[in-house]
């Protein structure tokens, strides 16, 4: 039996999507983006909506409280899948509401969602930076930022996604600390969301080290994570473009598990696996469709770090 952990929400939010799709306004900065000409696109939107309730499902079955919500469909908000970008919860009953890069993702934001945890949950406050937009501000919420907890501390790698001013706004008001840092893929392209590079659980972290263009900075975040007393666990590129870094762990029922999507498991090696499963059991989730929109299950997973009413 695992102790509970700030680290590891036991609720989430999930949205099931009408109108799926990979986002081209999206795509120019998101190489983890891809196309699957095979399938029509009323094909596709059915078999993220598929994957989705399906994943879900099994999150249930093992002790997740999961708040399912359905994307209208009547609006053009092909990420709605993601709302992990657009809203963020915090111990002590507090809510961030992000500002978004993309016009179409700004459409995300559901007040109905802020209603539901408001009427579930104890929530003290909302601090709403969506007014950041139109200052051309940016800062995509848990992709952008991947959170410590425990340490207080948001690890974001720079993009025209996470701006620094808005960072600094951000971590001032909840007590974090910013840690930026530069991180390319292979080919020299910035990447567009720290958490597809990077996961930090409560006795572990997962992360793209090679990603990290300044070695010294590579080695204090390295000393930071390890320094918590956490096992390092180091991504080679090829796992980060399975999407290993993009998991979350949560609390389910009487012990912690790993949400990580199927293709991002099965390209962890073994020892990697031992490292993970001292502390949590690994549950894969099948979501090869929604991965087409350069996202996989920590995108789709809104934690909730609020105490239920």
């Amino acid at each position: 039996m695992a102790a509970k952990s700030i680290q590891a929400p036991g609720s989430v939010v999930v949205i099931r999507p009408h109108r799926f799709h990979p986002n081209p306004e999206t795509a120019a900065d998101n190489v983890f983006q891809n196309t699957d000409i095979s399938r029509t696109a009323g094909q596709t939107a059915e078999d993220a909506y598929r994957e989705v309730s399906e994943a879900a499902r099994q999150l249930e079955e093992k002790g997740v409280r999961v708040h399912i919500f359905e994307d209208p469909g009547d609006s053009e908000t092909p990420d709605s899948v993601f709302p992990n970008n657009w809203f963020s919860t915090h111990a002590g009953g507090h809510i961030a509401v992000f500002p978004m890069y993309s016009p179409s993702r700004r459409q995300e934001r559901r007040y109905d969602i802020l209603e539901m945890l408001k009427t579930e949950y104890r929530v003290q406050d909302i601090i709403d930076y969506s007014c950041l937009e139109y200052d051309g501000l940016f800062l995509e919420g848990t992709g952008a930022m991947v959170l410590d907890h425990i340490d207080r501390v948001a690890y974001t790698a720079r993009s025209n996604r996470a701006d620094p001013i808005a960072l600094e706004r951000f971590c001032t008001h909840f007590n974090f600390e910013p840690m930026a840092f530069d991180a390319a893929d292979t080919n020299g392209r910035p990447i567009y969301h720290t958490n597809v590079l990077m996961c930090i659980g409560t006795d572990f972290a997962l992360a793209g080290f090679d990603t990290i263009t300044d070695k010294a900075r590579r080695d204090e975040i390295y000393a930071r994570l390890q320094g918590m007393g956490r096992d390092v666990i180091e991504l080679d590129n090829h796992q980060v473009n399975e999407f290993a870094g993009n998991a979350i762990e949560l609390f389910a029922e009487n012990r912690r598990i790993l949400a990580i999507s199927t293709r991002a498991a099965a390209c962890l090696l073994p020892e990697q696996k031992k490292i993970i499963e001292r502390s949590a059991e690994i549950v894969p989730l099948s979501v090869p469709t929604i991965e087409l929109a350069g996202g996989s299950i920590r995108c789709m997973l809104a934690g909730i770090h609020l105490t239920r009413r």
